[in-house]
């Protein structure tokens, strides 16, 4: 890693280069630009994240730290590829009046021709599409759990604000749920009656299920709490009795079903590197997400 101190974007760019050059790879084959905001504290293990992520989708990851908003105009970075990233990486450091402008520092160095994503590890703010950095992304990526300030309204903050482009990970982390559900339903084509998720009493993974369960059975979805890990249980009622998955120490779920075995299914709490990695997998607008960030305002009568 290089260190610029009292640098810009062009002197960034060009230790871009040169760092390719050293590494004997003058051309990187770069499939996007992630930019992750963070915090001091937090940016060793975003960046950590983002490089195990970065073995699927090679990016040129470019680490935005937003200091102390006064003062004079300050960027410092830290630059450099190999070092197990597949890509290229950047830890830029603003502080002064360049902290309200960040846009005009990341603009310069987005990979030309080729996709954006945002990433904010904690707080993101109430709009990312309307923030200055999300609005250079295609893929904006928020994560509600993770949220420091309010975390209880976070995620409804986030989805009444939601445009093309926006997911978060309280979301992805449904992901293998809603896969054994769909399935589930697809083996025993059984009319569901009502339903219920029981997780921790703060879980925006839980609100989404809930509202995804409601949009898509259209019946009603109680939602009730548990000591945790996460989400612990859900329960479709059906006339010939309840389809239930349980799981209460984060790793091994129990699938029951009507006239069936109980048998023991997978279901481990996912790490945040491969959360990262699925989302990067699609640019496009996740409908289903978008549906179910209508249908929880709904719910919730917003």
């Amino acid at each position: 890693m290089i260190e610029l101190t009292d640098t810009n974007s062009a002197q960034i760019a060009a230790e871009f280069v040169r760092a390719r050059i050293r590494a004997g790879s003058p051309a990187m084959g770069m499939v996007m630009t992630l930019i992750i905001v963070v915090d001091e504290d937090s940016a060793p293990d975003a960046m950590e994240a983002a490089r195990l992520a970065s073995r699927e989708h090679p990016a040129r990851v470019l680490g935005v730290i937003l200091g102390d908003g006064r003062g004079a105009p300050t960027i410092n970075a830290q630059v450099g590829i190999g070092q197990s990233w597949t890509g290229e990486t950047a830890l830029i450091r603003l502080k002064g009046e360049v902290v309200k402008h960040p846009e005009s520092v990341v603009l310069p160095l987005l990979l030309p021709d080729s996709p954006v994503a945002i990433w904010w590890p904690k707080d993101a703010p109430a709009d990312p599409a309307a923030d200055p950095l999300g609005a250079l992304a295609q893929r904006r990526i928020t994560d509600a759990a993770a949220s420091t300030k309010a975390k209880g309204r976070a995620l409804h903050t986030l989805c009444s604000t939601y445009a093309k482009g926006n997911t978060d990970l309280a979301w992805t982390r449904i992901t293998p749920w809603r896969a054994l559900l769909a399935a589930a339903l697809d083996q025993q084509p059984l009319k569901v009656r009502r339903a219920s998720v029981t997780a921790e009493r703060i879980s925006p993974s839980a609100e989404l299920l809930r509202a995804w369960l409601n949009d898509r059975l259209h019946v009603e979805v109680d939602r009730e709490n548990s000591r945790g890990p996460g989400i612990t249980e859900v329960v479709l009622e059906t006339k010939d009795g309840p389809i239930r998955i349980s799981r209460l120490d984060g790793k091994l779920a129990t699938f029951s079903s009507p006239d069936r075995p109980d048998r023991p299914v997978a279901l481990k709490r996912r790490e945040l590197p491969d959360l990262l990695a699925e989302e990067l997998r699609r640019l496009d607008e996740d409908d289903i997400y978008r549906d179910a960030t209508k249908r929880l305002m709904k719910l919730d009568g917003h």
